[in-house]
């Protein structure tokens, strides 16, 4: 079942790309990619069986936290007055404050740098991070928009993908030291 929305999802996104060319294989492969990177082509037993590991669910919950401040503070914003543009960008802002906060004191903890300039190394690959996952999103919603297809779904799809490589670049790499304590 998961293979065939991935598949129906890829065939709807075939030859989308960027305005600047960067996906020349469309956002279907680029998404492909991180599916099958994160996934690989897991059955839905192993998929659910993916879910036991606690760091990622709790990596979920801090996602699904850091969305929720993202777009409280953006509607909240806009519902003050505010134009959207700035909103959005103080409402992605507070998101990534909040990310960080909840992975690095839930999701994971026994990797946080020691304060100094390990930490501010950590935390700067955190932004970069977090800006990888702009950088796709903005890519999907403009290149689904450009094709005529609804920019919602593409947002939709554009969190999928966004959450996967992040979640990718912050365990891997971000996080990537030993267990401390």
């Amino acid at each position: 079942m998961c293979q065939s929305v991935f598949a129906k999802l890829a065939k709807r996104l075939e030859g989308v790309g960027d305005a600047a060319g960067r996906f020349p294989g469309g956002v279907a492969q680029l998404s492909r990619f991180y599916i099958h990177a994160h996934f690989g082509g897991l059955g839905v037993t192993e998929l659910l069986t993916k879910f036991r590991d606690i760091r990622f669910v709790r990596y979920i919950g801090a996602s699904v936290g850091a969305l929720a401040v993202d777009v409280g503070s953006f509607l909240a914003l806009m519902a003050l007055g505010m134009l959207a543009a700035p909103a959005s960008a103080i409402g992605y802002s507070l998101g990534i404050l909040a990310h960080w906060l909840l992975s690095s004191r839930t999701v994971f903890q026994d990797t946080v740098a020691q304060r100094g300039m390990e930490r501010t190394k950590q935390k700067a690959l955190f932004v970069i991070s977090a800006l990888v996952g702009l950088g796709l999103t903005t890519a999907i919603v403009g290149g689904a928009d450009m094709a005529g297809l609804d920019p919602r779904i593409a947002k939709l799809i554009a969190i999928i993908v966004s959450f996967i490589a992040t979640w990718l670049l912050r365990s891997k790499i971000v996080f990537r030291g030993e267990p401390q304590g």
